[in-house]
């Protein structure tokens, strides 16, 4: 059941509605679809003709109204599906669904010296305010940035150059997460010491 308020741009429901109704042409594109860009990169043709047989979409774009939505759930909840494509679970044939190859986590091995700096985060509850100060590898202050969200902060950081390290950029937006949270719950924060101020990572 696609229902309450369409996105806009992308039309999601309608996208799904015409997915239903249409399939995808040879580009996995979805055929009568009003968004902006209804293209399919995960699945097969085949697995969306499974999908077109076994699965009834019903249309309630714009429907917002709990009791009407959960009313036509009962509904069809009685009603047998119909149609001449209605089939049995066992009158259905199975199909190997695509996936991506999953891989496991690594914890790292080392971490790898920012030669930007490092920084040291002073959570400020009673302000409701994170500090970051900004540190050179022989401990000079470089400068301090004052927020109030961590995405603020490191997309800051981030956007002036001051974190030239993927595994550093990691590190601060996580650091940062914690001590915005840590201001959220009233719990005490501490850095981890994934980066040392004598430039020695741990």
């Amino acid at each position: 059941m696609v229902a309450g308020k369409d996105a806009t741009g992308h039309q999601s429901g309608r996208t799904l509605l015409a997915l239903s109704a249409n399939g995808v042409d040879e580009r996995m594109r979805v055929v009568g679809s009003p968004g902006k860009h209804p293209v399919l990169r995960n699945v097969t043709p085949e697995e969306v003709e499974v999908f077109r047989r076994q699965v009834q979409v019903v249309d309630l774009i714009g429907c917002e109204d709990a009791e009407t939505i959960v009313g036509r759930i009962e509904d069809l909840g009685r009603d047998p599906v119909t149609g001449a494509d209605a089939r049995s679970p066992a009158d259905v044939e199975p199909i190997h669904v695509s996936a991506p190859p999953v891989l496991q986590a690594e914890e790292p091995d080392q971490v790898e010296i920012d030669k930007a700096g490092y920084f040291v985060i002073l959570p400020q509850p009673a302000k409701g305010t994170i500090i970051v100060e900004h540190y050179s590898y022989d401990n000079r202050l470089l400068r301090a940035v004052e927020g109030r969200e961590a995405r603020a902060l490191y997309w800051t950081l981030v956007k002036n150059g001051w974190v030239t390290q993927l595994s550093h950029a990691a590190y601060v937006g996580k650091e940062l997460a914690r001590a915005e949270l840590s201001m959220q719950l009233g719990f005490r924060y501490i850095q981890d010491g994934a980066y040392r101020i004598d430039t020695k990572p741990i």
